[in-house]
């Protein structure tokens, strides 16, 4: 969270945080909501926080040899997808305001954002009768939670309660979230 004064908020780039503690449910909504946003005619970039070391590419296969050669970044392409790879030494954490900056050429109508919690933009909390912290969802950039156990959690008044079981629900408050994110800014 090293770059936080450089994370800007412009009206055309809506985000939206999805924020939990691990074991909640993150990227398990998502697979659910994506499917469904994209049905309802929204274009939606996802940028997912990693904790740990990771590879995209296997050991041995040309993107693989090349990356560790010292290409920065390596781009593999086919007529199917693409994959944008690059070592970051150093780094302590993942320049979001970067992220967020590179899926500016896609024109995606909404990204979504898993992860990086702890930082300052607009949030759609998880919450689960099985997770007994609640620090998360009092978070100020909170917009809205989703949750199995509304009772047992005191928000600020502005802020959405979803049925985290009630994808549709879910939904129809991420799809208005990009109209609701320019009106913001506005």
């Amino acid at each position: 969270m090293n770059a936080l004064s450089t994370l800007s908020f412009e009206p055309d780039l809506p985000l939206l945080g999805i924020a939990a503690w691990s074991g909640t449910g993150k990227t398990t909504l998502l697979e659910k909501l994506l499917p469904v946003l994209r049905e309802q005619g929204l274009k939606v970039a996802v940028i997912k926080h990693a904790h740990h070391e990771f590879e995209v590419d296997k050991p041995g296969k040309d993107s693989h040899r090349l990356r560790c050669a010292g290409a920065t970044p390596m781009l593999v392409a086919s007529h199917k997808r693409l994959a944008l790879m690059m070592e970051t030494p150093g780094q302590e954490e993942p320049d979001l305001p970067a992220l967020v900056e590179s899926l500016r050429c896609y024109s995606p109508d909404l990204i979504l954002v898993e992860g990086f919690k702890t930082w300052p933009f607009p949030k759609l909390a998880l919450h689960r009768d099985t997770c007994g912290d609640t620090s998360l969802v009092q978070d100020t950039w909170v917009r809205a939670v989703a949750t199995n156990q509304p009772e047992a959690l005191t928000l600020k008044e502005d802020v959405v309660v979803l049925d985290i079981d009630n994808m549709m629900d879910i939904a129809a408050w991420v799809k208005k979230w990009p109209a609701c994110w320019k009106a913001s800014l506005a």
